[in-house]
């Protein structure tokens, strides 16, 4: 399952003593996502593959339960290639691995 999609790169602000970023999952594909049959994972954690800016990693998308869909977080590499920083909006390629 892909997804593309714009968003905005937000500071976790829970741990201040790190610098997390990540963009939220739009919520229709959040919910997408949340309907696919797979083995459960630590934190509800979904295995993907993201590209932005013309880089692609692996890693994993972590359920919000405050918004209601996931984030994504996105290293400092990709920052920098995107030159994009906080409040930022940024565009995203992601493949759901875990199917």
């Amino acid at each position: 399952m892909q997804f593309v999609f714009d968003a905005v790169l937000f500071r976790w602000d829970a741990r201040t003593d790190a610098s997390w970023y990540f963009v939220a999952v739009p919520a229709e594909a959040g919910e997408d996502i949340r309907e696919i049959p797979r083995m459960p994972r630590g934190f509800g954690a979904v295995r993907v593959e993201a590209e932005v800016a013309g880089l692609r990693w692996r890693t994993s998308i972590f359920p919000d339960a405050a918004s209601g869909t996931y984030h994504l977080p996105v290293k400092r590499a990709v920052r920098d290639a995107a030159s994009a920083g906080e409040g930022d909006s940024i565009h995203v390629g992601l493949t759901v691995l875990d199917a």
